[in-house]
C-alpha cells in the first residue's frame, strides 16, 4: 500500500472510530451532568470535602469555587515539585528550582502542559504520578465543568443557578475520565507502551555505546494526558518517544483518545439544550475547520516548500520514520487543534507553512474541536457573537437558542474573545522587545519571531506544544509564559460563567419569523467564518511576519 493510501485510510479510520462513538459518548455525558443520582463513592468525596451536592450555586459562587480549586490546586503542585527531594520514588532527583516550579504547576493546573524540562531527567515517578497526572484528570475536569455550565445557561431560565461546581468536578472525573483513561492505559500497555516502577537501565547500543533508559508508569500518565487534551509527555520527546508511542496503533489510538471529548460534546449541548440539530451545527463548524487544518498542514509537509530536507517526495525533518509524514501531520493538526499539546514530532522541523498552520490552529481559539471543554464553551462564545454579528446586518435583537444577546452578555463575549490575544500579543513583544529574551531564540529573523510568537500562542490557549528552537527555560520565559497561562485559561472561563449567569436570568424568546435559524449550513457557514475572521484580525499581521514571510522568502 501508498503511504498515500495508507494515510487516507488511517484518517479515514479515525473519523468512522469518532462517528461510531459519537451519539453514544455524548448521550452518556449529558446523563452524567442532567442526573441527579450520586454514586457511593462521590458520596464519599462530598462528605469529605463538606460539600452539599444538592445544593446549587449562582454564578459568582460557581467561578469562585472553580478559582479557589485551582489556586490550591497550585500550590499543592508548587510545593510537591519543591519537595521532591525528600519525598519516595524520586530516583535520587532533587527539587524543582522555583522558576521552574511555579511554571510547571500553573501549567498542569491550567491543562497546558508546558514543559521547560526533560521529563525522564528532572521528575521522578510520584511526582509524575501524584501531581502531574492527577492535575491532568482535574484540570480536564474543571474544563467540562465549565461548558456544562454555560450549556446549563442556554437551556435554564428565570434562574440565577447554575448547577454545583464541585459535583460537576467530580463527576466528570470519576464517571468520564476515569473509567475510559483505564481502559485506555490497558489498550495501550498492550500496544507496546511502557508500564513500570524502574529507574535507569543501562543498555548497550548498536554502535558500543552505553545508554540509561528510564522506565516508570507511562501508559496510565499517557492515556489521560490524550483523553484530557492535557498534552504533557512523561519524556522529553513526548509521543515521539517509542516508550510513548510505539507504532502506528498507538499513534492512531492517542489520536483519536484526544478527539474523543471534544467531538462529543456538542452532542451533549444538544441534548441538554433539547434540541440536537443545535449539536450537529456546532460539530460541523469544528469538523469543517478541523479538515482545513489536516489538509493544509499535510499538504505542506507533502510539497516540502522551502529548505527543510526533504527524501521520497516529502519533509522528514523532525518526522519519526516508523510514522511517516501522514501519521504524523494527523497528529500535529489533532493536537495543536485540541488544545492537547503532545507532539509525535518536532514542530519546529516543519517547513515554514506546515509550521504556520499548527500556529493559526492555536490562534483560532482552540475551538475545532478544542480542547476537553473549553472547545466546546469556546465555540459557543463564538457562536453568540456570529448571532450578534448577524443581528446587526438585519436589524434585528439577536437571539440564540432563545436567548436574547444584549450589551451585558456581547460585553462579556467581547472580554472573552480580547483575553487571548491580549496574552499571546503583548507577551510576544515583551519578549522581542528586550535583549535577554531575544538570546534564547535559536534562528533570527522570521523564524525566531515564529517561535516566540509559538510559545505565547501555545500558553495562552493552554495548549502546551512548543517550537524547541526556543531556549525557554529562562526565569522571564518561565514567569512570563506562566502568567499568559493564568490569563489565557482564567480571564476566558470567568467571561464563560459571568456569560452563562446572564442567561439563565433571561425567559426563553419564542422562535418568530425573524429569528436566524442556528441549525442550518448558512449559519455554519457564518460561524466557520467569524471563528476565522476573529483570528485573521488579531494576527494576520504577526502571521504574516513569521511563517508567511519564512515561506516566502
Amino acid at each position: 500500500m501508498s503511504d498515500t493510501a495508507a494515510g487516507l485510510t488511517t484518517i479515514a479510520v479515525l473519523v468512522l472510530a469518532l462517528a461510531v462513538v459519537h451519539v453514544p459518548m455524548g448521550e452518556y455525558m449529558a446523563r452524567v451532568y442532567g442526573g441527579q443520582r450520586h454514586l457511593g463513592v462521590e458520596r464519599l468525596v462530598y462528605r469529605v470535602v463538606r460539600v452539599a451536592p444538592d445544593s446549587e450555586q449562582r454564578w459568582t459562587a460557581y467561578v469562585l469555587s472553580l478559582l479557589g480549586f485551582s489556586a490550591v490546586s497550585v500550590l499543592f503542585l508548587y510545593g510537591f515539585l519543591r519537595l521532591q527531594g525528600v519525598l519516595p520514588l524520586s530516583l535520587g532527583f532533587g527539587g524543582v528550582p522555583p522558576a521552574g516550579a511555579f511554571n510547571t504547576a500553573v501549567s498542569f493546573v491550567t491543562n497546558t502542559n508546558w514543559q521547560w524540562y526533560s521529563g525522564e531527567s528532572t521528575l521522578g515517578h510520584l511526582v509524575q504520578m501524584a501531581g502531574l497526572a492527577v492535575q491532568n484528570f482535574l484540570s480536564a475536569a474543571v474544563a467540562m465543568a465549565v461548558a456544562v455550565a454555560l450549556v446549563r445557561g442556554f437551556a435554564r431560565s428565570r434562574t440565577d443557578q447554575l448547577g454545583n461546581f464541585w459535583v460537576d468536578l467530580v463527576r466528570g472525573t470519576v464517571r468520564v475520565l476515569l473509567p475510559v483513561a483505564c481502559v485506555a492505559a490497558v489498550v495501550l500497555l498492550a500496544g507496546g507502551v511502557v508500564q513500570n516502577f524502574a529507574g535507569p537501565q543501562q543498555v548497550h547500543t548498536p554502535g558500543g555505546g552505553v545508554q540509561a533508559l528510564v522506565g516508570g508508569p507511562v501508559a496510565s500518565q499517557e492515556a489521560i494526558k490524550e483523553f484530557g487534551t492535557n498534552g504533557g509527555g512523561f519524556f522529553n520527546a513526548n509521543s515521539a518517544h517509542p516508550f510513548e508511542n510505539p507504532n502506528a496503533f498507538t499513534n492512531l489510538l492517542e489520536v483519536f483518545l484526544l478527539l474523543l471529548i471534544p467531538s462529543a460534546l456538542p452532542r451533549t449541548f444538544g441534548r441538554l439544550v433539547g434540541n440536537t440539530r443545535q449539536g450537529w451545527a456546532i460539530l460541523a463548524a469544528m469538523a469543517v475547520l478541523w479538515a482545513g487544518g489536516l489538509a493544509a498542514v499535510t499538504g505542506a509537509e507533502l510539497a516540502h516548500p522551502g529548505t527543510v530536507p526533504h527524501t521520497a517526495g516529502a519533509s522528514v525533518e523532525g518526522k519519526e520514520q516508523r510514522l511517516g509524514v501522514w501519521d504524523t501531520a494527523l497528529f500535529a493538526d489533532a493536537t495543536t487543534m485540541t488544545s492537547t499539546g503532545a507532539a509525535d514530532s518536532a514542530h519546529d522541523s516543519y517547513t515554514a507553512y506546515g509550521g504556520g498552520v499548527l500556529l493559526l490552529n492555536m490562534l483560532l481559539g482552540e475551538v475545532s474541536p478544542g480542547g476537553t471543554g473549553s472547545g466546546l464553551y469556546g465555540m459557543l462564545t463564538m457562536a453568540v457573537l456570529a448571532v450578534f454579528l448577524a443581528g446587526l446586518m438585519v436589524g434585528r435583537t439577536p437571539e440564540y437558542l432563545g436567548k436574547k444577546i444584549r450589551r451585558r452578555e456581547i460585553t462579556y463575549v467581547a472580554l472573552y474573545v480580547l483575553a487571548m490575544p491580549f496574552s499571546v500579543l503583548l507577551g510576544t513583544g515583551l519578549a522581542l522587545g528586550f535583549p535577554g529574551p531575544r538570546a534564547s531564540l535559536l534562528n533570527p529573523g522570521p523564524h525566531g519571531l515564529s517561535e516566540v510568537l509559538y510559545a505565547f500562542a501555545s500558553s495562552a490557549n493552554n495548549n502546551g506544544s512548543a517550537f524547541a528552537g526556543l531556549s525557554a527555560n529562562t526565569d522571564f520565559y518561565n514567569a512570563a509564559l506562566g502568567l499568559a497561562m493564568l490569563i489565557g485559561r482564567f480571564l476566558p472561563i470567568v467571561f464563560t460563567v459571568a456569560l452563562a449567569g446572564s442567561l439563565a436570568r433571561q425567559r426563553h424568546v419564542p422562535v418568530g419569523e425573524g429569528t436566524l435559524p442556528t441549525h442550518r449550513p448558512l449559519f455554519v457557514v457564518l460561524l466557520i467564518g467569524v471563528v476565522t475572521i476573529v483570528a485573521g484580525l488579531a494576527f494576520f499581521p504577526a502571521l504574516a511576519l513569521g511563517p508567511l514571510a519564512e515561506g516566502l522568502s
